[in-house]
């Protein structure tokens, strides 16, 4: 090591496991959704205005970025043998500087700024004009880095391919490479979250409730159903992490979720979100063109507005999440041409509003225990706890009653053989829902308590004895 050559960094990508523009961009869609009708306007005047434009508008949490602590622990022994740190980043300069702050390494910022967006070429003449040719070393992630390697005298080359390594060499020395630690088909499973598809399940509820599960072409219709809407919430959930980028930093668990924690770049989940869309929607043609379809379009609209701002909104955002199960019911009625019955779509609002208010206390004791008033981005305070626990409870208790009431109705008498086996349902179904309040007001509640549901032994032995009721209750 030259301790008098410069050693200059790029941010976003490099010493970044992100990208603060698109971080900006997202964080800005998420407190004013219409601010997206001025970025045409604002990149009409170049990248470097709309940077501008959005900094001046927003701020991120630079504490909680996902930093690269490999190339962070190597700087660091740079710093302490004498060696000069540049910070230089087509990244607007308010960010890069609250960076440079935070970290206590770099001598000196270059950034974009109002009128020179300091990327590629730009950023070479740059640094050319600051420390002539070849009088520097330069760590960069990208293909747009390759204009800077061409008059460096070293290269880094972090979180990059090999074959953008191997031009780096055609161009200068390579020190050094810093690869990604994972396979990001990993992140993937994460990041589209498969394992949600099983809320799903729904819709092979009117296929069985309706009794035309013996029919071949009825099946098949669930099951494009089935992956239409996986397709589509992936793209949901793929949107609702990009928005919720600082908040999920700042949960225990969240915090590792692959856009959050930096292990997927952004910029593949943008490309990412309409693919699946489209794709689910393509699908949902083949099912039924009208109502499936139109079902589905419904359910995107309104998990759309849950992401935006129905979150944010007390108590509006539960009654919204038990809304969107019932709508896989419905879009599963939909599929296989079958009317969901009164009973039915009643006995699933009150269910998933209790599963809902489940998630939302979960959620405040973690924000107790750590010490905070109020769930951040959220409109419930800690001393909610209470009132939440008496309204999900006593939710979850009148999807049990209507459970009974639908046993000694017209409807059941005509479906089962024998319906008032069906009541044996209820015990067990109040037993569970007790269960997981009990389990909830003790801390112990996933942040998901449908995938508690699944995981839990005694709840899939509460699951597999409804299940063998409801077939006991089945004509001979």
């Amino acid at each position: 090591m030259n301790a008098s050559i410069p050693l200059c960094i790029d941010l976003d990508g490099t010493l970044l496991n992100s990208d603060l523009l698109l971080e900006a961009a997202f964080a800005q869609l998420k407190q004013a959704p219409l601010a997206v009708l001025h970025w045409p306007r604002w990149l009409a005047g170049g990248k470097a205005t709309l940077k501008a434009e959005i900094a001046a508008r927003v701020d991120l949490d630079i504490d909680t970025l996902p930093y690269n602590t490999v190339l962070l622990d190597f700087l660091r022994e740079q710093k302490q043998q004498g060696r000069r740190l540049v910070l230089v980043t087509a990244s607007h300069r308010k960010f890069a500087e609250q960076v440079a702050a935070h970290l206590h390494l770099f001598d000196e910022v270059l950034a974009t700024d109002a009128t020179r967006n300091l990327a590629g070429t730009h950023k070479a003449e740059a640094l050319v004009e600051l420390y002539g040719e070849r009088g520097f070393d330069y760590a960069g992630n990208a293909s747009v880095d390759l204009a800077v390697w061409r008059h460096a005298r070293r290269a880094l080359v972090v979180n990059a391919s090999a074959a953008l390594a191997e031009q780096a060499r055609t161009l200068c020395e390579v020190e050094q490479i810093f690869s990604p630690a994972e396979k990001p088909w990993r992140h993937w499973v994460k990041g589209l979250r498969l394992y949600q598809w099983l809320k799903n399940a729904l819709i092979f509820v009117p296929l069985i409730a309706g009794h035309v599960w013996d029919q071949p072409d009825k099946i098949m219709l669930a099951l494009l159903a089935f992956l239409s809407f996986g397709l589509c919430a992936s793209s949901v959930y793929l949107l609702n992490d990009l928005l919720d980028l600082s908040a999920d930093r700042r949960h225990p668990r969240k915090r590792r979720r692959p856009f959050a924690a930096g292990t997927l770049p952004i910029a593949h989940g943008i490309i990412a979100m309409p693919a699946l869309l489209l794709s689910a929607f393509s699908l949902s043609l083949l099912i039924n063109p009208f109502a499936f379809t139109a079902t589905l379009a419904t359910y995107y609209i309104f998990t759309l507005a849950y992401s935006l701002r129905l979150k944010r909104t007390l108590m509006l955002d539960a009654i919204t999440l038990a809304g969107l199960y019932t709508l896989r019911i419905i879009a599963g009625a939909a599929a296989v041409s079958v009317i969901p019955s009164f009973w039915l779509l009643a006995f699933s609002m009150f269910l998933f509003l209790s599963l809902a208010l489940v998630k939302r206390y979960a959620e405040l004791w973690t924000m107790r225990e750590r010490g905070e008033l109020s769930a951040r981005g959220r409109g419930y305070r800690v001393d909610d706890l209470g009132v939440l626990q008496s309204l999900g409870a006593a939710a979850g208790y009148l999807s049990v009653l209507v459970l009974a009431l639908y046993v000694n109705s017209e409807t059941s008498r005509m479906l089962y053989g024998q319906p008032m086996v069906i009541w044996l349902i209820c015990p067990v179904l109040l037993y569970w829902i007790s269960r997981v309040w009990l389990v909830t007001h003790r801390g112990e509640m996933h942040d998901d308590p449908i995938l508690f549901a699944l995981t839990d032994p005694q709840s899939r032995f509460a699951l597999l004895a409804c299940a063998l009721i409801g077939l006991g209750a089945l004509p001979r």
